[in-house]
């Protein structure tokens, strides 16, 4: 009988302490740590402007998580028709946690940064990135089109099939770690406007 009261009293105290353990996780995540976006699904391509950090990754559904404390920031997430657009100019970084079963292009401005998170598995991938925005991303998928604009930044691996890649300055891109079966590249030169000629300068 000793014995019984022993293990009654050790399953309780186990199960309030899980109890309690389960509800602080729950407070620090409503309070500080990050707010889930409910009413966003259907995602396909996602556009990055401004001082954000995303982190992409596979799922069954779509998802997004919005670390720091989105609604007092001057942040804007929304969706429409497929698009999600992801925004902060504020000092501090915001940072964002997209899972998405469809997405199939991504396209990054300002000084933006897009990170995978695991493989991004997909048929076909897009990847458009412009003034100093960066990416790191492993990809695995059959079709991967990838255009670094002005100073942005990519850092590829993983494996793709058919891999077409535009740049400007070839040094931005760092695809040592992309196994590619086709690849084909393009560099664009940025054409810089010629200052007129006014007789007054003279």
């Amino acid at each position: 009988m000793k014995t019984q009261i022993i293990t009654i009293f050790a399953v309780l105290v186990v199960a309030l302490g899980v109890t309690n353990s389960t509800y602080a996780a729950t407070a620090k995540n409503a309070d500080n740590s990050y707010t889930i976006l409910t009413d966003i699904s259907a995602i396909n391509k996602i556009e990055v402007y401004g001082n954000v950090e995303v982190y992409i990754s596979d799922g069954a559904t779509d998802q997004v998580k919005v670390y720091n404390k989105y609604y007092s920031e001057s942040a804007l997430v929304q969706s429409k028709n497929g698009v999600l657009r992801i925004s902060s100019y504020k000092l501090d970084k915001l940072v964002v946690w997209v899972t998405a079963n469809d997405l199939r292009a991504i396209s990054a401005f300002d000084n933006a940064e897009v990170k995978s998170f695991g493989d991004i598995s997909k048929i076909e991938f897009e990847v458009d990135l412009h003034n100093s925005a960066s990416a790191k991303l492993n990809l695995d998928a059959y079709s991967a089109s990838v255009t670094v604009n002005d100073d942005a930044k990519a850092n590829l691996s993983g494996t793709v099939t058919e891999y077409a890649l535009n740049y400007n300055r070839e040094e931005n891109v760092n695809h040592k770690d992309l196994v590619a079966i086709h690849t084909s590249k393009k560099q664009t030169i940025k054409l810089v406007a010629a200052k007129e000629f006014n007789l007054a300068d003279l």
